[in-house]
């Protein structure tokens, strides 16, 4: 199994193993670290981001991806905002391939896909499906449908053809894979361990996330993520004006 031993001026806040198929949120502090953990491997971990002093700011992943000129995320990129600031940067990766370009499962591809059950039936075993994992989550900050916004599907490789066609690849997370998000500012983490829209699984795939949760000191001025792009220094500067002076955009 892949593991990571923490800096020795760390220390944890948090740890916590959520099964597959569930959904939580959780405010984070400019700062801290998450540490997620594929623990059998073949893991999704959906993601949205929101700053929870303006929920107009969310995480945008076509600035995210423009401005990095990739398709996909891996250790050394940065999360941006719709208001070009840096929310979270990706420190350590073990995977080298994070997808947030699909999107996130709803209640018609489950039911399609891997049939309906119910709460009824299973309790708190039943299907559950991306969407509206999020939707109650936001429904916790006073949100809605119309602040559903692009997620990042963690531990999930899709793959994209020459002609723009997207495919499930072959090649996914194993067992003890981790992925570290550093929180440049305060945001508000929803996310949920729902199945990826395109995953070919014959069952409803349904695998453990660990998240662990530290404080780090403050990202460097010669930092990997923030000198990566012009952009990402950018976003950083964006970031620090925010939190200094309030919202100089």
């Amino acid at each position: 199994m892949k593991t990571a031993n923490p800096a020795a001026n760390e220390s944890l806040l948090f740890s916590e193993v959520f099964p597959g198929g569930r959904h939580y949120s959780l405010l984070m502090r400019a700062g801290n670290v998450m540490r997620l953990t594929d623990l059998e491997g073949g893991a999704n971990f959906a993601l949205m981001l929101v700053n929870p002093e303006n929920t107009l700011e969310k995480y945008n992943m076509p600035d995210t991806l423009k401005g990095q000129h990739t398709f996909r995320l891996s250790a050394g990129n940065t999360l941006y905002s719709d208001m070009g600031r840096a929310m979270a940067s990706i420190i350590e990766d073990t995977v080298g391939w994070h997808d947030t370009a699909t999107g996130t499962c709803n209640r018609r591809v489950v039911a399609k896909r891997w049939g309906k059950n119910r709460y009824q039936e299973s309790r708190n075993d039943y299907f559950r499906n991306g969407r509206d994992s999020f939707l109650v989550e936001l429904g916790k900050y006073g949100l809605g449908r119309r602040d559903v916004a692009a997620n990042i599907n963690f531990f999930t490789r899709i793959e994209v053809s020459d002609e723009g066609d997207l495919s499930w690849s072959e090649i996914q997370s194993t067992a003890g894979d981790t992925v570290e998000l550093r929180f440049e500012m305060d945001c508000i983490v929803l996310f949920h361990t729902c199945p990826h829209p395109m995953n070919p699984s014959e069952t409803y795939p349904s695998r453990p996330v660990q998240i662990d949760m530290r404080t780090v000191p403050p990202a460097p001025q010669d930092d990997r993520c923030r000198n990566a792009r012009p952009e990402s220094a950018r976003a950083f500067e964006n970031t620090a004006h925010y939190r200094q002076q309030g919202d100089v955009s």
